[in-house]
This record gives structure tokens, C-alpha cells and sequence, in this order.
């Protein structure tokens, strides 16, 4: 069974008792919090949210920046046991409205800048006007905060045939996420360096660990390849976590003679880059990988001996002691080198998804025969090194988001002189993908690409908004089901006839 002190409201506690001095979060402007403070914050904002009516198990909807409110907010829901809905602030229109619905959201914390958004039947919690820490709210006291089978949050994830999907996420979830971190990577006191909001995985997960370890978690809004070393310098933090395209970015920044005199001596991060043992050298760090899911947490990792560039990682020994397998379509071990999707299973309960939130045909799908299904071609070689070949879903993924194509073709749809859409990603310079569209006109209509992003801009959220359109009088498809051959979109990619928003 998993020790509460691995969840970050007792980790807080915990670290408020034995040194209350010492920073917890910090943002790179200065701001900082003691562990004694976060402690007294999050149990202000419980107390101020449960005068408001809030309850162990609703679903109170959180959409707020990378600044400390998303924290507090976080610890405060936690010590209720309610569920957090953690929503990206780019969401929109219909999308916000589809997410509100599906979660069953009875409350919102967001900020004024983002709260005209919200129009519906939610109470409606403005950070700021409704201070949820300021001393004038007692803390709360007595609370017994969540259990690791607890539900901590319901992660929205792109969906491929179908609009996003909830994924049901216990607490233990959240720890396993970074407990195959090396244990000589933070150590209290020390400083993780992390650009990502908590509406993300990588950022709230992160910092449920620096909690447990004691460390200090340093923030900013946003990542900035030019402000990074800067930052790291200025707050002395030792480890820094990336994802996608960031390291791709700060490799590519050019050389200086002083790239290696700096605070830094851990990189988690993934997926490599072909220059990685390069990019160690010349920024005098030590890297670690894996491949994460958020369903499934981090199943393959690595140590500090990543081995070879391309690979995500190996089984991993360690909590929740995950099984991995690659199997063909009928489920059936594949051998060394061949390719096949990878499921997992876990000997841990709870550290793995709990399913799609209302959705249980999806859910009985992912989970068929006793392992949960990724979606995700894989490869391992003899050594037991695991290799990311390909999506076997249509999920696109750029700068850190995943895009559901489906949600990108439906509101394409919505343009009255486009008739089909196709939405796949193509390779983006730095890695990960961009979106690319390919859509057929009505019939005596014609799609003016620059028209059309026009009207996308105002109705999805600007991670999803497409950098290529292309206009084509028909889409390949299957002979059978008439499907979509979207493979063959994304081998053919960008032509001389793609428009390009960013040329």
C-alpha cells in the first residue's frame, strides 16, 4: 500500500512539521512559499471552498496559469478528496462546454482574466475576488486529505474516432508518474526547474515529487528557450524537467564557451534527441527518459545510462512494478524486434487509469483481456531497450499537447464551404508534430486556406489551430469501409500545393 507522505497534501504537511522554513515553490520573479506557508494555503483554500458548499468527490473544475494559485487550488481540493477537473486555459467555446458537461463539474476556480469564459450552471470561484488563502480564512483542520485509491483528477485526453475522454486518475497514479526518477536527482533543498502548468501531466506530476522529496519546484508561465539558463542560473536549481520540442530548442540555441558553468546537473526529459550524449557534454548534465501515458504513468524508463538515443527506456523494476508487453491485433506476445502495440498492466492497484470517466465502452475496450491497451506501435530489441515506432491512433501531438483529429475535423466541418476533413500531423522541425488539414470543398464552393484558419482561430483552442491546409477534390480511402487512409496523408506530408500559415 502506498504511504500517504507520497501524496503531495501530507507530502506538504509533512515537510511544514520538520523544516517550515524551507522554500517549496518558487517562481522565477522572485515569489517564493515556504513549506509552512503552502501548508497554511491549502488548507485555507479547502476550508474556503467547503464553506462554499464544496464536498469529498465533486468534480470542481481548476482553470488557472502556471502561477502559485494553481498549487494552492491543487492542495486544497486534494485535503477535501474532491476531484480535480484540470483544464487547459486555451480551452474555448464548445470544447470548454463539452469538458464542463462530460466531468459532471459542479464548481470552478479560475481567474478574472479567464472567467467571462464560463457562462453556465457551475458556482463559479474567481481567484482574487474570492481569495481562497488569505488570512482571513481559518485553515482547515481535521481533514483526513486523499488516500492513494483516491480520485485525484480527471485528465482530459485527446481522443482518435471520438471526442477527448476523461481519464479517471487515482492519486497513486500521479506519484508513479515520477517515482522512477533516480533517487540521487533531488534531494531537500534542492531546486527542480519546470515550465509546465499543472492542467498537464508533466507539470503536476513533477510536482507531486518535489513535494515528497522536499525540494524547492520552480516555475515559470510558460517555457522560454532563451530565458532557460538564465532562469536555471538565477534560482540554482539542479534538475530541470522538459518534454517535446524544449530540448530540442535549447540545443539548438547557439554554443557559448560558458554552456556548461551553470547550476544544472539532471535532465529528465523525453524523448531524447539524436545529439544527446552531445547535449550532456556540452551543458555538463546527466539525462534519464522513459515513455509516459496518461493513462498509465511512466511504464518504460531509464537511469542515468539512457542507452541508445532512440529508445524510451526499459521495463521498469520498480513501483508499480508494471508488466509491458507488444502484441499483434489478437493480443498474442510478439518477439524481439517485431513490431505491435504495447499494453500494460500493473501488479500495484490503483497505479494505473481507473477508466474513461462515463464512457465504459471505451473503457472495456482500452482495458480488454486484463491489460490496458496504449494506442502506441512499439519495438524492443534483445537487450530489453523498448523503441516508440509509431501511433496507431489518429493523435496528433504538438509542443507537449495532444490533438484529437477527430475535434480538429469536427470544427473544420463547421466552415459552410468545407465538405470533408482530414486532420493528420506531419513532422514539425523541432519534433513532435504539426497539424496539417486536408479538406475537400462543397460542391461549387471553393476554401480559401487563410479564410479558413480565420474562422478557425476564434472557435478552438491555439495549440490545435492548423499550420498547413492543403485543398484536394477528394481524400484516399479505404475500398471496404470507405475510412480515411490517413497513413497515406501523413506519408505524402507537405507538397508545393500545402498553404503554409507560418510562410
Amino acid at each position: 500500500m502506498l504511504d500517504r507522505a507520497c501524496l503531495a497534501p501530507h507530502a506538504v504537511a509533512r515537510w511544514a512539521r520538520e523544516t517550515p522554513g524551507a522554500v517549496a515553490l518558487e517562481h522565477v520573479d522572485g515569489a517564493r512559499l515556504t513549506y509552512a506557508e503552502l501548508d497554511r494555503h491549502g488548507r485555507r483554500a479547502a476550508a474556503a471552498l467547503a464553506t462554499l458548499g464544496v464536498r469529498p468527490g465533486d468534480r470542481v473544475a481548476t482553470m488557472l496559469p502556471n502561477t502559485f494559485d494553481a498549487h494552492r487550488t491543487m492542495l486544497g481540493l486534494g485535503w477535501l478528496r474532491t476531484v480535480e477537473v484540470p483544464l487547459n486555459t486555451a480551452f474555448t467555446g464548445r470544447i470548454l462546454e463539452y469538458s464542463l458537461d462530460l466531468a459532471d463539474v459542479t464548481t470552478v476556480v479560475t481567474t478574472p482574466e479567464l472567467a467571462d469564459r464560463f457562462d453556465g450552471d457551475q458556482q463559479l470561484v474567481v481567484v482574487g475576488d474570492a481569495d481562497l488563502w488569505s488570512d482571513a480564512v481559518e485553515p482547515a483542520s481535521g481533514l483526513d486529505g486523499p488516500e492513494y485509491r483516491d480520485v485525484q483528477c480527471l485528465m482530459f485526453t485527446s481522443g482518435t474516432t471520438g471526442p477527448s475522454k476523461a481519464v479517471v486518475t487515482p492519486w497513486a497514479v500521479v506519484y508513479q508518474f515520477w517515482s522512477w526518477v533516480p533517487d540521487d536527482t533531488i534531494a531537500p533543498g534542492d531546486g527542480l526547474y519546470c515550465a509546465m502548468p499543472l492542467f498537464h501531466n508533466s507539470g503536476r506530476c513533477a510536482f507531486n515529487y518535489v513535494m515528497v522529496r522536499g525540494g524547492r519546484f520552480v516555475i515559470r508561465d510558460r517555457f522560454s528557450a532563451t530565458s532557460f539558463w538564465d532562469d536555471v542560473r538565477a534560482t540554482g536549481c539542479t534538475t530541470a524537467a522538459l518534454v517535446g520540442p524544449m530540448t530540442a530548442l535549447l540545443y539548438a540555441a547557439p554554443g557559448s564557451a560558458d554552456d556548461a558553468d551553470n547550476p544544472l546537473r539532471n535532465a529528465i526529459l523525453g524523448p531524447m534527441i539524436p545529439e544527446i550524449e552531445d547535449f550532456e557534454s556540452r551543458f555538463g548534465v546527466r539525462v534519464a527518459t522513459g515513455y509516459g501515458q496518461t493513462e498509465v504513468g511512466m511504464p518504460v524508463t531509464t537511469g542515468w545510462d539512457h542507452g541508445p538515443w532512440a529508445n524510451c527506456g526499459r521495463e521498469r523494476l520498480d513501483y508499480p512494478w508494471p508488466e509491458v508487453r507488444i502484441v499483434n491485433e489478437h493480443d498474442e506476445p510478439l518477439g524481439p524486434g517485431e513490431v505491435g502495440e504495447m499494453i500494460v498492466r500493473s501488479r500495484e492497484p490503483w497505479a494505473l487509469n481507473a477508466g474513461y470517466y462515463k464512457m465504459p465502452e471505451q473503457t472495456a475496450e482500452a482495458w480488454r483481456n486484463g491489460w490496458f491497451h496504449t494506442g502506441d506501435a512499439f519495438r524492443c530489441d534483445e537487450d530489453g531497450w523498448y523503441y516508440f515506432v509509431d501511433r496507431m491512433r489518429d493523435t496528433i501531438r504538438r509542443r507537449g499537447e495532444n490533438i484529437s483529429s477527430f475535434e480538429v475535423e469536427t470544427i473544420v466541418a463547421e466552415h459552410p464551404d468545407v465538405a470533408e476533413c482530414a486532420a493528420v500531423g506531419v513532422p514539425a522541425p523541432l519534433g513532435e508534430d504539426d497539424v496539417m488539414i486536408v479538406v475537400v470543398a462543397r460542391e461549387g464552393a471553393t476554401v480559401d486556406p487563410a479564410e479558413l484558419v480565420g474562422f478557425l482561430e476564434p472557435r478552438m483552442p491555439k495549440f490545435m489551430l492548423p499550420r498547413y491546409v492543403e485543398v484536394a477534390d477528394d481524400l484516399p480511402r479505404t475500398e471496404a469501409s470507405m475510412r480515411v487512409r490517413k497513413h497515406e496523408l501523413r506519408a505524402r506530408g507537405v507538397t508545393a500545393a500545402t498553404w503554409d500559415r507560418e510562410a
